[in-house]
């Protein structure tokens, strides 16, 4: 069974700041952010998690092993060095989709993001070191089948990209909806989604549906672990796997 560790990851006070005392260019704001879900992802990388950008203002993170002081840490550091602050709201799960919930109900309870009176929150709970397993995470790397030949060598850039956001979208909703879990464009054509403890058909279902609903066809290897680092590194091999096999699922465990 995992118990998925979440961190919802929320710049205070972001939109109003955006715009006072009157609006900042949008390339500075762009750099800011870019440059700020890259020390994030440091960060917590550094301590076995993962970080993912979503809409930027908003980060989510998978954070087994990190403790309160560990969150304490990146507020201080990011307040040290940024104008802006964070807020983090941190839940745990058997669904990570659960878990962000009520990661985020944390904060919503404490303020607007952009109430200026809500600056770096820190609320929730963390896995507790004796309760820590090898199967608290699970990480499915989904990656789209000859996306060069099919793609990148075939389309322009832009017409690429929507293809490859077009089955995204469809693998997000249908995880989300159906498995509980989140999924995450990481780039490329890579996509990481964070799971409940799912098997083999689940996997096989969601391509499926994937492939049917947009003709983007997958493959996805799948790790366990005490971190995410730990699962994700599971499944990048597993995906190799498929790779050399041509085989759409593997599952490393």
């Amino acid at each position: 069974m995992t118990n998925t560790q979440v961190t919802l990851v929320q710049i205070d006070n972001y939109g109003p700041w955006t715009v006072t005392p009157e609006p900042r260019r949008e390339a500075d704001l762009q750099t800011l952010q870019s440059r700020l879900y890259a020390d994030i992802s440091q960060f917590v990388g550094n301590r076995d998690g993962y970080t993912f950008f979503t809409r930027f203002d908003n980060m989510i993170a998978v954070t087994n092993g990190l403790d309160v002081d560990d969150h304490a840490l990146l507020q201080e550091s990011i307040g040290n060095r940024y104008p802006v602050t964070l807020s983090l709201g941190v839940a745990t799960g058997t669904s990570p989709a659960q878990a962000l919930s009520d990661a985020t109900s944390l904060l919503q309870e404490a303020g607007s993001a952009q109430d200026a009176n809500r600056r770096e929150i820190l609320d929730g709970r963390v896995v507790d070191a004796n309760h820590r397993t090898d199967d608290d995470v699970q990480i499915a790397h989904f990656d789209v089948n000859d996306a060069t030949g099919e793609y990148t060598d075939e389309l322009n850039a832009f017409d690429s990209f929507i293809e490859i956001e077009q089955g995204y979208a469809a693998l997000m909703k249908y995880m989300r909806r159906t498995h509980d879990s989140l999924s995450f464009f990481v780039g490329g054509d890579n996509v990481i989604a964070v799971c409940p403890d799912l098997e083999r058909d689940d996997y096989e279902d969601a391509i499926a549906h994937v492939e049917a609903s947009v003709g983007v066809e997958l493959k996805v290897g799948v790790g366990r672990g005490e971190t995410a680092r730990a699962a994700g590194m599971d499944a990048k091999h597993a995906l190799e796997t498929c790779r050399a096999d041509c085989s759409r699922v593997e599952l490393e465990w």
